[in-house]
């Protein structure tokens, strides 16, 4: 139900339900009020916040608040990191965090960031390792054979929970693309007023999140509003030919498509922001399936074989996926 919800954020054409119950039962939907944060923030900007029962207000504008202060800490986490980055002449695009929250949000509190992820060329990634162990970060996670980012952590005082910075120096495992992640540094702009802190362009900034989706299996809200909100941001900056020639020639085509495909059928007024003409002809396991607990049935393998092993653009590639995941499971 609570994908459906989605709608009224986007579509001009859409009112909100008045039926309190209707706001209840999406409070009760753990994944709704998870992204509760970006929920305040789009109804606020799109001026029906007070179209909602009181109740609803309250949740999600305390979600909100936490959202606000824990992204705060991050932010000034993420300035210390910069600094020493910088002093040290290494190169750094922040991926997604606080400053997606910002720049294609709104806000710093608008969309909630647990940990820091950061992208580093690998020549500088000795460097950079060093350098967040200076400030604290020395809690070493054990390195995924094949992967591509590092992790290191550090105990925060009064929480349970550590502050995790990970250090990538690409976006897709090895050997499952042609992917070349020096064109995304190319085309990367200088944050002020630093010199080596850089963050993607709007293209590459989609085509990450796409790939991030991806990842997920599309199995949050948080990916369909990521995705949402930058095609109704930057919709006119969004070249999709551009998108898929790029993806086929990296073979992440079927990556790519499918995401797009899931937003595109999950959510059909984003058709109306900005049309999709390369939609996969497959129809995808519904959101409010995948999220339904307890029920198992064939769709649902269907599915997850669909994402697991055949979302990618060769038989070499799904072959190679297929007995890293045996191994993986002990299987």
């Amino acid at each position: 139900m609570s994908i459906n919800f989605l709608h009224y954020l986007y579509d001009v054409k859409a009112f909100l339900p008045d039926r309190e119950e209707y706001y209840s039962s999406l409070l009760l939907e753990k994944d709704f009020l998870a992204n509760g944060p970006q929920i305040y923030s789009l109804l606020n900007q799109q001026e029906m916040f007070e179209q909602i029962p009181m109740f609803f207000q309250k949740a999600i504008k305390e979600k909100f608040k936490e959202s606000y202060f824990q992204n705060l800490f991050i932010k000034n986490q993420l300035k210390k990191i910069f600094k020493i980055l910088e002093n040290n002449s290494i190169d750094v695009i922040p991926l997604k965090g606080v400053f997606f929250a910002e720049r294609y949000f709104g806000h710093l509190g608008a969309r909630p960031t647990s940990d820091i992820d950061l992208l580093i060329k690998p020549q500088d990634l000795n460097k950079g390792i060093k350098c967040v162990k200076i400030l604290g970060f020395t809690i070493e996670e054990e390195p995924k054979k094949g992967h591509f980012h590092c992790s290191f952590s550090k105990t925060l005082p009064g929480s349970e929970i550590p502050l995790t910075v990970e250090l990538h120096w690409d976006l897709l495992q090895e050997k499952t693309s042609t992917f070349k992640v020096e064109e995304f540094w190319t085309e990367a702009k200088d944050v002020e007023p630093y010199h080596h802190v850089k963050r993607l362009s709007d293209y590459h900034t989609f085509y990450m999140i796409c790939l991030h989706g991806w990842r997920h299996n599309m199995d949050s809200l948080k990916y369909y509003l990521d995705i949402i909100q930058m095609i109704y941001k930057v919709r006119h900056k969004l070249d999709y030919k551009r998108l898929v020639d790029d993806a086929a020639r990296h073979k992440t085509l079927k990556r790519i498509t499918r995401t797009l495909t899931i937003v595109y059928q999950e959510c059909p007024f984003v058709e109306e922001i900005k049309p999709f003409p390369y939609k996969r002809s497959s129809r995808y396991l519904e959101y409010d399936a995948k999220k339904r607990d307890g029920i198992k049935n064939y769709k649902r393998y269907v599915d997850f074989i669909d994402y697991q092993f055949l979302s990618y653009d060769s038989v070499g590639y799904k072959f190679r996926e297929l007995v890293r995941w045996i191994k993986t499971n002990n299987i």
